[in-house]
């Protein structure tokens, strides 16, 4: 009796049990259902272009209806402000440009245009920065520095600026001025951290190859400057002049150069290598973005030891041609880390006259090292103060204008990373003279050491 009392109270407490563990498992089920189910829906509305663009509508309409200056409130104003505000969310050098924008910059390929002679582009940490200043133009004779901060345009906080708006504002007819503000992160004294200047537009034609010459033990020393259409050609002949005074090791300069043509950044690397030697790839989200560059024929230079200097004004086609040469253990680095900007940009044209430069690819070394917001660092780091830097832009310029009479004399400077970069070579002419090795590239003799 008791034990049939038993089982039966046994079944009973199992079977509630068992009630009790569905109906958990139920809710459970019924929980992460409805949360899945909401999370897709949640997707499926954030990537439902219909309903975003019932939200962007909803809110033109509100402030066609309710901002308080109706004078800025065309559905053209609107839709181009959304435009540039969604594009340049992507990263620093996305752009939205309504016509006029665009038609600036297709000036900029002329080669020739009326402005202040600074290259300048968004900082990764979305700042106006000043990548480099153009040499013999009015931004170089007043002292802008790469790394300048322009914080204020005529009197116009530049944060919430968008690059074209700012390039629009600083270019203008040869002759006439501008007033803007910097922020220099490097200066040491307080006082030199703000800066303001008034500058004198002009027609902007920089030179891209400068300052070829012999310096000392049959050392070569080219300046590039940016690269452009010329920039192949004078090059080569800067490098058959030097040859035939006796050049048997070579610097290339690309401190503040901000870049240019891909092309002839490619050309100017490939002088240095074999024929087909790979020197920069470009990859995005689809395979025709997939390009390689390689070296092509002509006249080389694939033995001379070299010597690349670079700093944080070394932009993009300079950041190609330094992490080229030094993935390929043809050059020395010698400097500090460059700009970072390593992407490519696409032009798409619009049917109103309007245009979106959109980053499509980001370059790579031949090792598949990303530059784009990392920089390339040299194999010799050898930094310099503000200070130091802007008075050996001072003495370039200097260097560059006839004699004046009645002009105090300055003390010349040590240009310590060019110094370093000398004693790179002596030691590798000493190398190869010392162990008969006569192909030997700067790079490898280094490492050999």
């Amino acid at each position: 009796m008791f034990s049939q009392e038993f089982n039966v109270k046994t079944i009973m407490t199992t079977k509630r049990l068992v009630i009790t563990v569905a109906v958990v498992l139920l809710g459970v089920n019924l929980f992460v259902g409805t949360r899945i189910y909401s999370e897709a829906l949640a997707k499926q509305d954030k990537d439902n272009p219909y309903a975003q663009m019932e939200l962007m509508t909803r809110v033109m309409e509100l402030i066609r209806k309710d901002y308080v200056d109706g004078g800025k409130v065309s559905y053209q104003e609107l839709t181009y402000g959304a435009l540039k505000g969604m594009v340049s969310s992507l990263d620093p050098h996305s752009q939205f440009m309504d016509p006029e924008a665009y038609k600036d910059m297709k000036e900029d390929t002329e080669g020739k245009f009326g402005g202040l002679g600074i290259q300048i582009g968004m900082s990764r940490n979305g700042f106006l920065t000043v990548i480099a200043p153009i040499e013999d133009t009015p931004a170089a004779r007043a002292g802008i520095l790469p790394g300048d901060r322009i914080i204020k345009i005529e009197g116009k906080i530049t944060e919430r600026m968008t690059l074209q708006d700012a390039v629009r504002q600083l270019r203008g007819d040869p002759g006439t001025k501008i007033t803007f503000s910097v922020f220099r992160a490097k200066a040491k004294d307080p006082g030199e951290k703000i800066k303001d200047y008034t500058i004198t537009r002009d027609i902007i034609k920089p030179d891209s190859v400068k300052d070829a010459k012999l310096l000392e033990d049959g050392i070569g020393y080219v300046r590039i400057t940016q690269f452009n259409e010329p920039t192949t050609d004078e090059f080569e002949r800067a490098l058959t002049k030097l040859e035939k005074q006796g050049m048997d090791a070579l610097i290339v300069d690309l401190r503040n150069n901000p870049g240019g043509l891909l092309e002839a950044a490619c050309k100017v690397a490939g002088k240095f290598i074999p024929a087909g030697q790979l020197i920069v790839s470009t990859e995005g989200r689809h395979a025709s973005e997939k390009l390689v560059y390689r070296s092509d024929g002509g006249k080389k230079w694939p033995n001379i030891p070299l010597v690349i200097l670079v700093n944080d004004g070394s932009a993009s086609g300079s950041e190609v041609v330094a992490g080229a040469l030094q993935d390929l253990k043809r050059a020395v680095l010698v400097g500090e880390t460059t700009f970072g900007k390593g992407s490519v940009q696409s032009i798409v044209t619009l049917p109103d006259g309007s245009a979106v430069r959109l980053t499509t690819a980001k370059y790579y070394t031949p090792s598949h090292k990303v530059i784009h917001e990392k920089g390339v660092t040299p194999d010799i780091v050898v930094p310099v103060s503000e200070e130091t830097e802007r008075k050996l832009l001072e003495q370039r310029m200097r260097a560059n204008l006839p004699p004046a009479e009645g002009v105090e004399k300055v003390e010349p400077i040590t240009d310590v990373q060019l110094e370093r970069a000398l004693a790179v070579l002596k030691g590798v002419k000493l190398f190869v003279q010392q162990t008969g090795l006569g192909n030997v590239s700067a790079k490898n003799a280094v490492t050999t050491k």
